[in-house]
């Protein structure tokens, strides 16, 4: 069966087409609600709300451009929508600290630790510093998805990275402890 095809008895609300296309997208979306939400046990649900959203939206989508491109967009709006009700955008100060780069001797930093270290980002950090870095979103695109400033969008970059090079020096230390 053809994508169309299957997208096409998805919006006739065909429960054997709806599991198709959860198998043939369920890695590749949670991939991304993991990127954005606080652990494991998150991203799943964000993840089971991501679907239901797919299918009850569904017959919006008009064959006009990637439909991957299209349930990723209503994954990553699904997640986002959750952070914007918890209200976890909210910041104090637009102050934009310096750019700061982070720097890895070790090269042999792995996926996973990189992962675990985004996710103990505070949300709006997180949720910035992947929609930016990862996603490649300007800050105009971030401000209006998460419904922030454009200075707010950058200073929350910039606190993200500096968390984050913090927690890999912290590591990196306590590695040059350990091999004494």
């Amino acid at each position: 069966m053809s994508l169309e095809e299957l997208i096409n008895r998805c919006k006739d609300r065909d429960r054997k087409a709806q599991e198709q296309l959860y198998r043939l997208f369920n890695g590749k979306l949670y991939s991304i609600c993991l990127k954005y939400s606080r652990n494991q046990t998150e991203a799943e649900d964000n993840l089971q709300d991501s679907f239901m959203a797919i299918f009850n939206k569904i017959g919006q989508y008009r064959f006009k451009g990637s439909f991957e491109g299209w349930v990723r967009r209503v994954t990553v709006n699904t997640v986002l929508q959750k952070y914007r009700k918890e209200k976890v955008f909210n910041i104090v100060s637009e102050e934009i600290e310096d750019e700061v780069e982070v720097e890895i001797e070790d090269e042999d930093i792995s996926l996973d630790y990189l992962l675990s270290i985004i996710q103990k980002l505070p949300d709006k950090y997180r949720l910035t510093f992947n929609l930016y870095v990862m996603d490649g979103y300007s800050h105009k695109e971030i401000s209006e998805m998460l419904g922030v400033t454009e200075g707010t969008s950058k200073s929350n970059l910039s606190r993200a990275r500096t968390i984050l090079k913090t927690y890999i020096e912290e590591d990196h230390r306590k590695k040059k402890v350990t091999s004494l």
